[in-house]
């Protein structure tokens, strides 16, 4: 079970993360199909020359083409196709993700896949705050983070192909991860990332902010321009994790406001300390060769 040049890979949900995949695969030299429901998305994709091929509806032709499949779909979403279109897939075929969430949608796609299909659920870490076909790129996948979370249904084999995906993408680092694992360290690295960046941008009511900022401001709410459909939909999805982080969060801002409050230099200094030393390792050399971890 390898990826191979001329078996077509088909991307269900060509927004800016689908398209992303196909503009990366397509690069490589894959034969590269898209099913999305945008008729407009299809046209602009093969026009610029993202997919070979693609269309709106999902017909036995156009998802019983491929060998591996990767949905590129909000997590409900995904779900629900699996529910109404999984039959229209090839005996044999491997399906991927790009979900946010492992828990709460892993098991229960393979609870209910047919036997002679197979999905390994993996987590491209790189985004915009843009959506669509027409922003995507696949120029941040080199910097980015590439976890592939495996359950006890999977393979060996499925395992290596969702990794082999990864490094085709051109991602910097593949790890494994369960899907347990992945969403307690998602709900830290990402999820309470996003909501710190949204309620700093919401925590204040002076105008016209935009004209007094800085770098530093601007970085931090970077994440704040946020498709809500979306996230909305991840925190609740990853809700108790997501909580557990949100209080650890709120305990260490406490810790550094009432160091502040008692004029308690030596604590302030002591935490920017820890602060520096811990973001210096993001700034490390990355290695020649993606690494790979595993922890399932």
């Amino acid at each position: 079970m390898k990826l191979e040049k001329d078996a077509p890979i088909l991307i269900v949900g060509l927004g800016l993360m689908g398209g992303s995949y196909a503009i990366a695969l397509k690069k490589k030299g894959y034969t590269v199909g898209a099913l999305t429901k945008e008729r407009d998305s299809v046209e602009y994709a093969l026009e610029q020359g993202i997919i070979d091929y693609g269309g709106t509806e999902p017909t036995a032709e156009l998802v019983g083409s491929a060998g591996l499949v990767i949905f590129a779909l909000y997590p409900r979403v995904f779900v629900e196709w699996i529910e109404r279109y999984q039959h229209l897939l090839r005996p044999g075929a491997v399906l991927t993700d790009v979900t946010g969430v492992k828990t709460a949608i892993v098991y229960t796609v393979q609870a209910m896949l047919r036997p002679d299909l197979e999905f390994i659920a993996a987590h491209p870490m790189t985004g915009r705050e843009v959506y669509g076909v027409r922003n995507s790129t696949d120029r941040s996948f080199p910097d980015a983070n590439y976890i592939v979370t495996p359950t006890d249904r999977n393979s060996e084999e499925a395992v290596a192909l969702a990794k082999e995906l990864g490094r085709e993408l051109g991602f910097a680092r593949v790890s494994v991860l369960s899907p347990e694992a992945h969403d307690e360290v998602i709900a830290f690295v990402s999820q309470l990332a996003h909501c710190i960046a949204i309620t700093l941008m919401t925590c204040n009511e002076l105008e016209r902010l935009e004209d007094y900022t800085g770098n530093s401001f601007r970085d931090l709410t970077r994440i704040a321009h946020i498709n809500e459909e979306m996230w909305s939909e991840l925190f609740l999805l990853n809700r108790e994790a997501l909580l557990r982080e949100m209080d650890l969060f709120s305990a260490q801002f406490a810790r550094l406001r009432t160091s502040l409050a008692e004029g308690d230099l030596a604590a302030m200094k002591e935490i920017m300390r820890r602060s520096t030393a811990r973001r210096d390792l993001f700034d490390e050399v990355k290695p020649a060769e993606p690494e790979e971890s595993k922890s399932c």
